[in-house]
């Protein structure tokens, strides 16, 4: 039990709660990673033609929603529920609260999923309501302690909006039946920007720094940094609404090759021996190609097909980020020691070889369904490696610790 858990409870009546409510972190990491081996294992069938997906929404777009909404809703939930305390100083949520909070989420994910029998305005308003009731939360939190983190506040409004659009969209009531994806791809892209320039520039100093390599100690955020987000948040907003405007292409391209330059000063190959922080630097990395990807595929249709530059993003930068966040924030708020074990490595190579793949099919002498189903099967192999292994962590005290 974390230190902000214990003082939950200090004073309350009654015993405290099972392991798995205290903290909605552990219910959320684990369901999402696995609603995420879910959705993939479903859409590649469906593509395949095995079977007809029972969503009232074309499969290609449920696929990606429940993705970027579905999956990544509950790990930025997940991780908020876990930070935010630490931000704030104040209580972990536990007990019933996180049990309703979580059913909401997995009535959002079946109601989609079923929503040729679940009427479609319903499984939009659960879906919606989740990320609006992560809203709540989060605000009430971090104004109750004047936390300066209130930007994010912006981000989860935004990230509902677009989920709302895209739910408009599939009930035909938008022109451009993309335009939410899109933004939920440019919300989550700008927050891995903004986190990551945070985490992964500290956590590579600590770890140096307890090493004593003072030599080469990565740059801290500062004004370039700051720069390099704007130009960044200002091109994607751009692109949700030009998508094929070359001039959109071209500040992609900038986007990308800034984002590698700032990558480039943050040491990352001094940190090649710890894989908890390396492959923050790895995540990353897909970041700056996705977006030199994105405009390429504007610019250059016919030789960059869209969907490499998608996958370098969803499939690359969205899930090894989150999987390098969660690996080390169930170690860290479970008590465990902040070290990579082998099957933690795999989980990370299993991602990163997967998206790999699914990036570079089109290019490869390769049946191109073969590659896919490859892809899709080293993608998936790592979520079910955190299920089982990190889910078993999350969901159980860690061995010796008081019942």
């Amino acid at each position: 039990m974390t230190g902000n858990t214990m003082a939950a409870h200090r004073g309350s009546e009654g015993p405290a709660p099972p392991i798995w409510l205290q903290g909605s972190f552990r219910l959320l990491f684990t369901g999402g990673a696995l609603w995420a081996l879910v959705v993939v294992v479903l859409w590649v069938g469906a593509l395949g033609g095995a079977w007809t997906l029972p969503t009232a929404m074309d499969p290609l777009a449920w696929h990606q929603h429940e993705m970027l909404f579905g999956y990544l809703g509950a790990v930025i939930a997940g991780f908020l529920s876990a930070a935010i305390p630490n931000w704030t100083g104040r209580p972990v949520m536990t007990g019933w609260p996180v049990a309703a909070f979580v059913g909401l989420w997995a009535a959002a994910r079946l109601a989609l999923l079923f929503s040729t029998v679940v009427p479609p305005l319903l499984a939009a308003m659960l879906d919606v309501g989740f990320l609006l009731v992560l809203f709540g939360y989060a605000a009430r939190q971090i104004f109750a302690a004047r936390n300066r983190n209130k930007p994010i506040l912006i981000v989860l409004l935004l990230l509902a909006a677009a989920c709302g659009i895209d739910h408009a969209a599939a009930l035909g009531m938008t022109a451009d039946p993309a335009i939410g994806v899109r933004a939920g791809f440019a919300l989550i892209v700008t927050l891995i920007a903004l986190i990551g320039g945070r985490i992964i520039p500290a956590f590579t100093r600590n770890w140096l720094t307890r090493q004593g390599r003072t030599d080469k100690l990565p740059v801290m955020a500062n004004r370039f940094d700051y720069a390099v987000i704007a130009v960044t948040a200002l091109t994607l907003a751009a692109w949700v609404l030009a998508p094929d405007a070359r001039p959109v292409a071209w500040l992609l391209l900038v986007s990308g090759a800034l984002h590698a330059v700032r990558l480039a000063r943050w040491s990352g190959l001094s940190a090649l021996t710890d894989a908890l922080v390396f492959v923050l630097h790895v995540s990353y990395a897909w970041l700056p190609v996705g977006l030199l990807l994105l405009g390429a595929a504007v610019l250059w249709p016919a030789a960059v097909p869209l969907s490499s530059a998608m996958h370098a993003l969803g499939a690359g930068a969205m899930a090894a980020m989150t999987l390098a966040v969660m690996t080390r924030a169930t170690r860290g708020h479970t008590g465990r020691p902040l070290e990579a074990d082998g099957a933690t490595v795999l989980i990370y190579a299993l991602v990163n070889l997967g998206a790999l793949l699914r990036v570079t099919a089109p290019f490869l002498p390769l049946d191109y369904m073969l590659a896919i189903r490859v892809a899709g099967g080293l993608w998936s192999g790592a979520f079910l490696l955190f299920v089982l292994i990190y889910g078993r962590m999350a969901l159980q005290r860690p061995p010796g610790s008081p019942a």
